[in-house]
């Protein structure tokens, strides 16, 4: 199995996400993920854009599950703050029954 090499900051966020979809971890695939470093006068972080997608028959019920409310989710990950999440495009259903979902983040060190 190949894993794409991420972050501490987004392996944290990717299994928050994860658990918050409420299904077993195999039922998403981690299809991308970009990060890059971000800084303002007092912060330091990253940027994160996550590629995923939900299989299975209820597929589009997981996803709008795991998107509902998401900006307003108070994430408990230690040593990070996610001080910005959105899901930029509605999640989009493939033949094969899967529905991919993009996620943004900025994620700052809770210094």
């Amino acid at each position: 199995m190949n894993r794409i090499p991420m972050s501490a900051a987004a392996a944290a966020l990717l299994r928050a996400l994860t658990a918050r979809a409420g299904v077993p971890r195999d039922r998403i695939l981690l299809s991308d993920v970009r990060s890059t470093e971000w800084q303002s006068l007092t912060f330091t972080g990253e940027r994160h854009q996550f590629d995923l997608r939900v299989s299975g028959p209820d597929s589009g019920a997981v996803a709008e599950s795991l998107c509902a409310g998401l900006e307003d989710v108070e994430f408990d990950i230690p040593g990070v703050i996610i001080a910005d999440i959105a899901v930029p495009d509605a999640p989009s259903s493939a033949p094969d029954g899967s529905t991919s979902i993009m996620v943004e983040a900025l994620t700052v060190a809770d210094d």
